[in-house]
């Protein structure tokens, strides 16, 4: 059945007669929890522009350790290898919550960007704002506590996600956090003392999205920032970032 219509932001960006002639060549389906949908170096068959829910790149080492390098929701696609004419992504591709994605063959995808400028240029910033995520994720991890990192990365999920209740497992904020699990605990605890979240089995409730903001510093904002400039807002009512 042909897609007609959206939720996907960044595919909301397009001007209404290009994505007209990109929805066709979608199909919208599931993804669930924990659901690898690309492995590192695996080929692409499709891109994806999520709908809902949450996913990460994650980097991979030799050993198999897994660290978290972006996240993207109904804001952005996936994989930005394909914009920039690789056919294999470097990234491992997990989803954090379930929710509706669409997909699209990647050689559909490369001749709607070969056919369509404003459709080329649109994922071009998208992929520019894909590495702003992922060196001030670099940057994050380097220099700030794991407090301030753990109020950014509930940022970016809050921007991602409608509504305060984050499900969000210990587990994963390791992952998220390159973090033991023992330290993401008690950051956690650290955090919500600050009366900045709740915290519950499997459960985080933001409840002062500010407070999250100043714990997080300059760590949250400069990639959210050029979004909106060049792209348009992450959600209908957008979040107050911080200075």
């Amino acid at each position: 059945m042909s897609v007609l219509d959206t939720r996907n932001r960044l595919l909301q960006a397009l001007p209404p007669d290009e994505r007209e002639k990109l929805l066709p060549h979608c199909e919208r389906i599931e993804v669930r929890k924990g659901e690898v949908l690309a492995s590192l170096g695996q080929p692409l068959e499709f891109a994806y522009f999520p709908e809902g829910g949450l996913s990460s790149n994650l980097a991979v080492t030799d050993e198999g350790r897994r660290i978290e390098v972006g996240c993207f929701g109904y804001e952005g696609m996936v994989s930005t290898a394909t914009i920039l004419g690789s056919d294999r992504t470097p990234h491992e591709i997990l989803v954090q919550i379930a929710g509706p994605w669409l997909r699209i063959r990647t050689d559909n995808l490369r001749s709607a960007i070969q056919g369509s400028p404003a459709l080329h240029d649109l994922l071009l910033r998208y992929a520019h704002i894909q590495m702003m995520t992922v060196s001030q994720t670099a940057l994050s991890n380097a220099v700030s506590s794991i407090e301030e990192r753990l109020a950014r990365w509930i940022l970016m999920v809050h921007d991602r996600l409608e509504g305060d209740e984050l499900p969000l497992t210990h587990e994963f904020l390791a992952i998220m956090l390159a973090a033991h699990r023992s330290g993401v605990t008690l950051a956690v605890q650290t955090v919500e003392g600050y009366g900045a979240i709740r915290a519950k089995r499997a459960l985080i409730t933001v409840r002062d999205r500010g407070m999250l903001c100043d714990l997080a510093g300059r760590s949250y904002g400069p990639a959210e920032a050029e979004y909106e400039r060049l792209i348009g807002s992450f959600r209908d009512n957008p979040p107050p970032h911080s200075g």
